[in-house]
């Protein structure tokens, strides 16, 4: 399997001290043209992101792993993604084709309907990072980032992209099912309903936007894979990353 080779994943002793991983781009790294935009943009897809520390797996000594998130680490995610301005812009956007289509025509039109939309996409973004930052991060002790192959073939990579939908990294380093992805795409659905009074009630329409939910999480995390790449290719310089040290 891909993920039997990857650098993180040589853990021999759960106990042994974990070594943390280099630190990923800065927006302030990037001063080309739409410095603030490219840099907002780039910022969320870093902070869910995990970088590796070499493309060489010896380079990780046995019986060590990547260190993950604390608890409150977690929670600052959480609060990082909910208040990102990104989260705005976007519950903003698909507030605006929500009226267009007339979506949830209990909220009506005009701007008491669009702020009804508005309100209810932040809530929605919210409800999700709460579930997927910190809540069930904490119950199934599981990082909620990604980790980046970051080597390999671009079919290797892509493959172990969408691998993270269903599998994730636990807090000791070894990987387990993703449950993060799963149930708490589903804990948003449910939610939802009770805010939404036009949203599709049962188990089809749930697992139909539970499906479209992991299908654009692993958009985002093909995305991430490649991240460094593009930026570079747009110019977008990086730190040097040093080895990280126990």
């Amino acid at each position: 399997m891909l993920s039997s080779t990857m650098p993180e994943m040589v853990v021999k002793n759960p106990n042994a001290p974990c070594v943390q991983p280099p630190p990923g781009v800065t927006w302030q790294d990037y001063d080309g043209p739409f410095a603030k935009t490219v840099g907002i943009f780039a910022r969320r897809l870093e902070r869910r992101s995990v970088q590796p520390p070499s493309s060489s797996p010896s380079r990780l000594k046995p019986g060590t792993f990547l260190c993950t998130l604390k608890v409150k680490a977690k929670f600052k995610l959480f609060i990082d993604d909910s208040i990102d301005p990104v989260t705005f812009l976007s519950a903003g956007y698909n507030a605006v084709i929500s009226q267009a289509q007339n979506n949830q025509p209990a909220f009506g039109q005009g701007f008491a309907g669009y702020g009804k939309r508005y309100a209810a996409n932040l809530a929605g973004s919210s409800s999700s990072a709460f579930f997927k930052d910190f809540f069930y991060p904490t119950i199934f002790a599981q990082d909620p980032r990604y980790y980046r192959l970051a080597r390999g073939t671009t079919r290797q990579r892509v493959l172990h992209a969408l691998e993270h939908s269903v599998v994730a990294h636990n807090v000791d380093g070894r990987r387990s099912f993703n449950a993060i992805e799963w149930f708490g795409d589903v804990s948003t659905t449910v939610l939802s309903n009770t805010y939404l009074p036009n949203n599709r009630r049962g188990v089809a329409p749930v697992a139909e936007s539970v499906g479209l939910s992991v299908a654009n999480d692993a958009g985002f995390d093909v995305l991430r894979e490649f991240w460094p790449e593009i930026a570079k290719k747009f110019k977008l310089p990086f730190r040097d990353r040093n080895e990280p040290s126990n």
